[in-house]
């Protein structure tokens, strides 16, 4: 009798000092994908949005808001790319713990230079984001930042266990430098090709690789095309040589292919975040895909 009330005194002891598992969620797979890398088996992470539809328009479902109501520590792209989906989850959630400026809150923008910051918005714009393009995880010379800053906060979340998140981001980083090496390397021949987009969403990409872009597929920020904005732009492709659209994979096809019909200009579907594929099934394949996808044809 006395070892058995022991043993269940030994359990409750244990009971007592195991600390819950740190619940961690993120708007988007990428992000996800970046902080299963750091944390292993020592946090749960879960994204809400799915990688193959707009990132700015994701369905507030009352699940998506179970999800942040046990959450931990939520993480955002920020610049205002969930700024039509995510407060109103927010209230729903109604946890104080994840709330922004609350200490398991981590945006992600604040730690990037943004480009394309207009100086005025005005809605004659269109759906333009008034702090810059949002779309930084898709220069893969980011994604380090982005890991050493969510290490960051999930050392201050669980300073018991920074030095295995640190371990585990020298050993991400070390990784994905390894691929950047393969990745520029691949890219190079692709300096100085103009392209087309459908939306501003690769221009972090096209900077970094030396691209040219030529113009959107939009008129505007989140405009369907018109046919007379398709038709100025089969006169910069003919007049420009321009070889390429880099066609994002929840943005209609028959705008390229109606430009590749006119002007024999090919287009490519490149996804832009993990799962936009089947594919990317993580950051390191996400951008295997995309170079691949770019310097196969």
């Amino acid at each position: 009798m006395k070892v058995f009330n022991i043993l269940i005194l030994s359990v409750l002891i244990l009971l007592t000092n195991a600390k819950a598992q740190l619940k961690i969620v993120t708007t988007y797979p990428y992000i996800a994908s970046i902080t299963q890398e750091i944390v292993k088996d020592k946090a749960k992470v879960d994204f809400l949005a799915v990688g193959n539809l707009d990132p700015h328009f994701i369905v507030p479902k009352p699940s998506l808001a179970v999800k942040l109501r046990n959450a931990d520590l939520l993480i955002i792209n920020g610049a205002q790319l969930e700024i039509g989906w995510l407060p109103p989850l927010l209230d729903q959630a109604n946890n104080a713990k994840i709330r922004p400026s609350a200490s398991g809150f981590l945006d992600l923008s604040q730690y990037v230079r943004l480009i394309e910051k207009p100086e005025n918005v005005s809605r004659a714009m269109g759906d333009v984001h008034p702090e810059g393009n949002p779309h930084f995880h898709l220069d893969p010379y980011n994604i380090p930042i982005l890991s050493d800053v969510i290490t960051t906060k999930l050392c201050k979340l669980e300073p018991e266990n920074c030095s295995y998140y640190q371990e585990n981001n020298k050993l991400f980083k070390s990784k994905w430098n390894e691929k950047l090496k393969q990745w520029n390397s691949a890219l190079e021949k692709l300096k100085g090709t103009k392209v087309i987009e459908y939306h501003k969403l690769y221009d972090y990409f096209i900077n970094r690789y030396g691209l040219v872009l030529s113009g959107t597929v939009e008129p505007l920020p989140g405009i369907p095309p018109t046919g007379k904005h398709l038709e100025n732009l089969i006169e910069i492709i003919k007049t420009q040589n321009v070889k390429l659209i880099m066609q994002d994979v929840y943005h209609p096809l028959k705008p390229a292919q109606f430009l590749n019909q006119k002007t024999g200009i090919k287009y490519i579907v490149i996804p832009h975040d993990v799962g936009a594929v089947p594919e990317a099934k993580d950051i390191f394949s996400l951008f295997d895909e995309i170079v691949r996808r770019l310097t196969s044809e």
